[in-house]
């Protein structure tokens, strides 16, 4: 076998015939639209390093299916060592992107999803896990990209899914035939479907009796036949398209995306299916998703916050305020912060343990601990960064007025700091920031810190229900001698 390379995997995306809309359009030609690329190099970027010598040990891993190199988004977690590994490279790729790179969520559904087959097949006698494993084979093989979905739109939250007005609010299993089951519903929120070959399905909460139909799992192609894809908006997208958009969009090369994902009748054949009906394994499935996604943004996150670190950095010492004792201080507050996530990160993932099925999960209660944290350190970040930018970063103005020759020496002259430093570098450096906490790059940072793998409150819940209060309260008994 042979991986991919960068140019590889681009142009195998092209063989993809993807049913998109964005903005009221059907999108003919996904890979080379304006407001998509940047997602897609940010997601090819997980090839192109696993290319250079230099970053090995990080992105790639021997497969324990083949025996053979694979990138380590497609890999199975076989040791401690390999979860450190990932948050490691994780953060690498939130340094080289400064955006969400994407690839993360499949990775994690694929370990989460391998783990509960084996103990699915073992209490119910199915064939989940051997199925899983030539999917996943196939991906090894091929060196494919998968997304990994869960999240449905949910309709009433005070319903379980059985019990909704329209069944379809949740994704569930329309008709059953001998050679497989079709599907209808949608998943929202999807982040790297559109860079994806295949899709990997996953419930989104625990199921109860009368749920049957909602307990699936499954993989099918990003393209199959019955899927409509709707691009989500961001804050500022259209700059990308504008005629001079190399400053103002603040990050040129690289960024993220969402869709939703509608399925309308789309056939799943049986050997794609991983579960169908077990309703009491559907919650082993996501709680260990939601782990695995957890841990991950102990990395990806906090390589993102490195970049608006530095950006920060800059962007005092072209205001030539940097030696002040306050600057140093928040900045000195932000790298707290960031390290603070890297640190609960790298825990979890030292403490995990090895599943039935061989491969390694995360200690959960530390995962869910590094999640809390992501819901709030990259707001203090941020909050510092603009604080630190200052008013600049958000009244400049634009691109065109700064290329244009009538106001360009004004733009030049007035928006000058420190005299050795181009004004264009300042602004370019203001306009990264402004991206980073406010424009497209903040949808991955922000509000994907604070509802991405979960909302802050089903941390706290999972905190509360793994934080072992009777034994700490016997703790507490034994000190104070009470019988």
């Amino acid at each position: 076998m042979v991986m991919m390379t960068k140019e590889q995997y681009i142009e195998s995306l092209r063989k993809l015939n993807l049913n998109l809309y964005r903005f009221g359009q059907k999108v003919e030609n996904v890979v080379d639209d304006p407001i998509v690329r940047p997602s897609l190099n940010s997601f090819a970027a997980t090839y192109e390093l696993a290319e250079d010598p230099q970053y090995e040990d990080l992105m790639t891993a021997t497969s324990n299916l083949t025996g053979k190199k694979v990138n380590r988004f497609t890999h199975l977690h076989q040791s401690t060592d390999d979860l450190i590994r990932k948050v490691k490279m994780q953060r690498l790729l939130g340094q080289k992107t400064a955006a969400c790179f994407q690839r993360c969520v499949g990775m994690d559904a694929a370990n989460a999803v391998y783990s509960t087959t084996y103990e699915t097949d073992e209490a119910c006698g199915t064939n989940y896990f051997e199925n899983f494993k030539k999917f996943w084979t196939m991906v090894q093989e091929e060196d494919l990209a998968v997304d990994g979905a869960m999240t449905d739109v949910k309709g009433d939250r005070g319903l379980s899914p059985s019990k909704q007005a329209d069944p379809d609010l949740f994704l569930h299993v329309v008709e059953r035939t001998a050679d497989g089951v079709y599907v209808t519903g949608a998943k929202a929120h999807q982040t790297g479907y559109l860079n994806s070959h295949y899709v990997l399905v996953m419930p989104t909460i625990s199921m109860r009796e009368g749920d049957e139909d909602y307990a699936i799992s499954f993989a099918c192609p990003t393209d199959a036949e019955g899927i409509t894809l709707i691009l989500g908006r961001q804050s500022c997208d259209t700059r990308k398209t504008e005629e001079y958009n190399d400053i103002d969009v603040g990050n040129k090369v690289y960024g993220g995306h969402e869709v939703l994902v509608i399925f309308d009748r789309v056939f799943i054949p049986n050997d794609m299916i991983f579960l169908n009906g077990e309703t009491q394994f559907a919650g082993m499935m996501v709680e260990r998703f939601a782990g695995y996604h957890r841990q991950s943004y102990g990395g990806c996150k906090v390589g993102v916050g490195d970049v608006l670190i530095g950006a920060t950095a800059l962007a005092v010492e072209m205001a030539g305020c940097a030696k002040a004792s306050h600057v140093k201080d928040k900045i000195i507050e932000m790298t707290h912060l960031n390290e603070t996530l890297y640190a609960c990160g790298i825990a979890c993932s030292s403490q995990g343990t090895q599943t039935k099925s061989g491969n390694y999960l995360i200690d959960l209660l530390l995962a869910n601990v590094c999640k809390q944290n992501v819901t709030r350190f990259p707001y203090d970040i941020a909050r510092l960064a603009q604080d630190l930018a200052g008013g600049l970063m958000v009244t400049q103005p634009s691109e065109a007025d700064y290329r244009n020759p009538a106001t360009h020496d004004y733009i030049e002259k007035y928006l000058k700091g420190v005299a050795s430093v181009p004004t264009e570098d300042r602004m370019r450096v203001l306009r990264l920031i402004e991206n980073m906490t406010m424009g497209t790059a903040a949808v991955g940072y922000l509000p994907e810190s604070m509802h991405g793998a979960g909302s802050p409150q089903a941390q706290r819940i999972m905190i509360a229900r793994q934080g072992n209060l009777e034994m700490k309260k016997q703790l507490a008994k034994a000190i104070a001698r009470i019988n």
